[in-house]
């Protein structure tokens, strides 16, 4: 079968793979969710689903977990866990929930895959991997190449072959701050054809090598990853990605909504104005939590300004965010968060925990 007619056929399957995901279509912004804690290792489960709540209107797709939401740092344990709480949330919300496989190497994916599957199973009293997925809401799981600065094309290719075989729906995340490499756009494109399986990329590298290369993939959702700029990037703009998956979706869900909408309505300069108001917001807070000595700048930044938005002005008075590790974010994190939101017009005047 050549190439063209192997392409038509992956678009056709792939396009009712969708349909059966997403009946409402796929969502254009998603979200790697935060993990809240109320002490060291100890999830935070009312916060966990209000939060939710508050996503709900505008985000209806989450990733489960994620580097935002600490799981790199999690055990397996703690992250079934999560899942458990988020899972009947995002259910209950009408949010599809993609499953981060944070592994860094092929068996260790398929092991992850296999314990997570019998999780969902062992949930819903059923048998078969579709209906344990579609009772949960989850629409596929998400996997990194492996780690390795080194590692060839051909071999990111192979391993990524070895998880798209098991025919699960599945998204390829571009990582490279964590795997060290990155998918090349010819490498996606093969993989598009050759597996309809494969129905969502998301790039977080800033490089945005594959979207911009514009290369037919068939159909598969493109979602980007990295922070800033977000005017230019949506088709809609005239950009190449079909919508986003940002961390920063965990505290402006509704402005990038809003922001989206304007680009639909060809109102591109009022779309542009919110979007550098954002930005700024943004790139501040990430500069105040570089070299933070726990956890990530992507859940410092977002930790330190969810908890202004959770707390309205009472956000100062009340301890600053705990981290997986049991660290906390300094208080003068959250003053910058909170100083750089009144500055850009987006502080709240109450927080949404106080409703």
């Amino acid at each position: 079968m050549n190439h063209e007619s192997l392409g038509s056929a992956s678009e056709h399957f792939r396009r009712a793979l969708g349909q059966d995901l997403f009946p409402r279509g796929i969502p254009r912004l998603w979200c790697p969710t935060l993990t809240h804690f109320s002490a060291r290792g100890q999830l935070d489960e009312a916060r966990i689903r209000c939060h939710l709540q508050v996503l709900a209107p505008c985000v209806k797709g989450i990733l489960v977990p994620g580097s935002t939401g600490e799981g790199w740092e999690m055990n397996d344990g703690d992250i079934l866990h999560l899942l458990s709480v988020v899972l009947e949330a995002a259910k209950a919300a009408d949010i599809r929930v993609l499953i981060g496989v944070l592994k860094t190497d092929v068996p260790a994916m398929l092991q992850c895959i296999d314990a997570t599957l019998a999780f969902l199973r062992k949930r819903a009293g059923v048998s078969s991997a579709p209906d344990a997925l579609r009772h949960a809401n989850v629409v596929g799981f998400t996997v990194c190449p492996p780690k390795g600065r080194d590692l060839s094309q051909a071999a990111i290719a192979e391993a990524m072959t070895g998880v798209l075989r098991t025919s699960l729906p599945i998204a390829l995340y571009q990582l490279p701050q964590v795997t060290g490499n990155e998918m090349g756009p010819d490498m996606i494109q093969e993989l598009a054809r050759a597996y309809p399986n494969f129905h969502l990329f998301k790039d977080t590298s800033g490089h945005d090598r594959v979207a911009s290369a514009c290369l037919d993939l068939d159909g598969v959702f493109l979602v980007r990853g990295a922070e800033g700029d977000y005017a230019r990037w949506p088709k809609s703009a005239g950009g190449p990605y079909d919508g986003f998956l940002l961390s920063t979706a965990n505290v402006f869900a509704r402005e990038y909504d809003a922001m989206l909408r304007l680009l639909d309505q060809g109102q591109s300069a009022e779309a542009q104005a919110l979007a550098g108001r954002l930005d700024r917001v943004i790139k501040g807070c990430f500069e105040s939590v570089a070299g933070h000595p726990a956890g990530n700048p992507f859940t410092n930044a977002n930790k330190a300004l969810d908890h202004v938005m959770a707390h309205g002005p009472a956000a100062l008075r009340m301890e600053p965010p705990l981290l997986y590790s049991g660290a906390r974010l300094r208080v003068a994190q959250i003053e910058r968060a909170r100083e750089l939101l009144r500055e850009n017009g987006l502080l709240p005047e109450r927080g949404y925990l106080e409703g």
